[in-house]
């Protein structure tokens, strides 16, 4: 599955054309190497300053660049942090306000954003089959939000035009642009 998905990614990574990047929620950093990877400039911050100790390790081990540090999205103030492309996969689901952190990322990118979400019911489904999460109907610790295909494109519309749309097994992924840019 995660072969689909970073192959969705690097191909609308070079959709969008640009040599710097912004990851917000970057995790462990696995989609700032694979962009440092490919000669672009990156930035990756996580609300976790574990994940960013690690991040630090596994972008050391790469032998690649990535500025890493300790932020939340809400944290952001405005364009003058922003990038060319921004990247927030695997973040939205997790924001109490969601449309707060959307029009975050409407200021930060400049003009591109790539994001992605588990899509649902499948990524409950597919819980369930793995026998995780059964109390919780297969809802992952933490998901308090969950888009369908279709809602989440229309979650993000109301501030980016959906460039792109990419379904790799079991996640929607979307380039879009900016409304104002």
């Amino acid at each position: 599955m995660m072969a689909g998905f970073l192959d969705a990614f690097s191909g609308l990574v070079d959709r969008a054309g640009v040599r710097e990047a912004l990851e917000i929620g970057c995790g462990e950093a696995e989609l700032s190497i694979h962009m440092a990877k490919k000669g672009m400039a990156v930035r990756g911050c996580d609300i976790a300053a574990e994940a960013i100790e690690e991040a630090r390790s596994r972008v050391d081990a790469a032998g690649v660049e990535v500025d890493l540090w300790a932020q939340r999205l809400e944290e952001f103030e405005g364009d003058a942090d922003g990038a060319p492309l921004v990247v927030c996969c695997e973040v939205l689901e997790h924001l109490d306000e969601p449309e707060d952190g959307l029009r975050i990322l409407s200021g930060l990118a400049d003009p591109w954003l790539l994001c992605s979400v588990p899509r649902e019911p499948l990524w409950r489904v597919l819980n369930l089959a793995r026998g995780r999460y059964i109390r919780d109907f297969g809802n992952t610790p933490g998901h308090v939000n969950h888009w369908s295909r279709r809602g989440f494109i229309g979650f993000v519309s109301q501030r980016f035009e959906v460039v792109e749309t990419r379904s790799p097994l079991p996640w929607t992924m979307l380039l879009c642009r900016r409304r104002d840019a």
